[in-house]
């Protein structure tokens, strides 16, 4: 029997430090010099093993992006932007072509409303010994009214939503980095965290790896739809047309 639901260890999870909401924790990503088991360094960006791996038969790692705790992936400038995209990635499918898991997740949370627990701009690589995201992933998920499309890179806005609402994708080959890739992705962060027609706070953007497509579908986050938590219904609004010519319009 396929297993379809990861364990989260809460023995664990009671530990780990929480700054989103509570500013008078410490940020433990800016003590540098106390940071252990690193894998790789490239500047201000460190990957290392996760400190507190509250998911059961799991790699779990921490990609710290910047050394800067107020930085934001919607500012960083175009050099540190690819910089880090090109780090996650290699790093990504690097440990995916290792062999050693089913899959391995690539994703990032910004935000109260995303998921995280620390304030400091981070993402995460997760190898996952026993199941394959892919199986509830496929292409159709990244369909949408294009935005902007260049170098072979494709910026959508989601018709067939994963979870519901507003859902932008960018997607490109997996053969060769195209710029186009990381600055689509800062256009729809920066976009959710400033032109959104409701105030967005959160976001999340998760990555996949489709037979020869890598894709990134980037999500404002807000209260979680009831139609979706109790019918896993996603619902589509009447107006992506609208946003989708908003975002050229301002970016384009």
């Amino acid at each position: 029997m396929e297993n379809s639901h990861l364990h989260f260890n809460t023995s664990i999870g009671v530990k780990k430090p929480e700054n989103i909401r509570n500013k008078d924790q410490a940020c433990p990503f800016c003590e540098r010099d106390q940071l252990t088991d690193l894998i790789s360094v490239e500047g201000p960006i460190i990957l290392l093993k996760n400190k507190y791996p509250v998911l059961e038969n799991a790699y779990q790692t921490v990609l710290i992006e910047t050394d800067d705790c107020q930085g934001d992936l919607s500012t960083y400038s175009k050099e540190h932007l690819h910089r880090l995209i090109q780090f996650g990635l290699t790093s990504w499918l690097e440990m995916e072509k290792s062999g050693q898991y089913r899959s391995v997740l690539f994703f990032k949370n910004h935000g109260p409303l995303s998921g995280g627990t620390i304030a400091h701009p981070h993402m995460q690589i997760v190898g996952l010994h026993d199941i394959d995201y892919r199986e509830k992933a496929a292409h159709d998920d990244f369909e949408g009214i294009v935005i902007a499309e260049k170098n072979g890179v494709r910026f959508t806005l989601s018709t067939k939503p994963r979870v519901g609402f507003y859902e932008f994708n960018v997607q490109m080959k997996d053969s060769r980095y195209q710029e186009e890739f990381a600055e689509y992705i800062q256009i729809a962060v920066h976009y959710i965290l400033n032109h959104f027609p409701f105030k967005a706070t959160s976001y999340n953007v998760f990555f996949y790896h489709l037979d020869d497509q890598i894709y990134a579908k980037i999500v404002s986050r807000f209260v979680t739809t009831p139609l979706y938590i109790g019918y896993g219904i996603p619902q589509v609004p009447n107006n992506i047309v609208w946003m989708a010519d908003a975002v050229k319009g301002i970016y384009f």
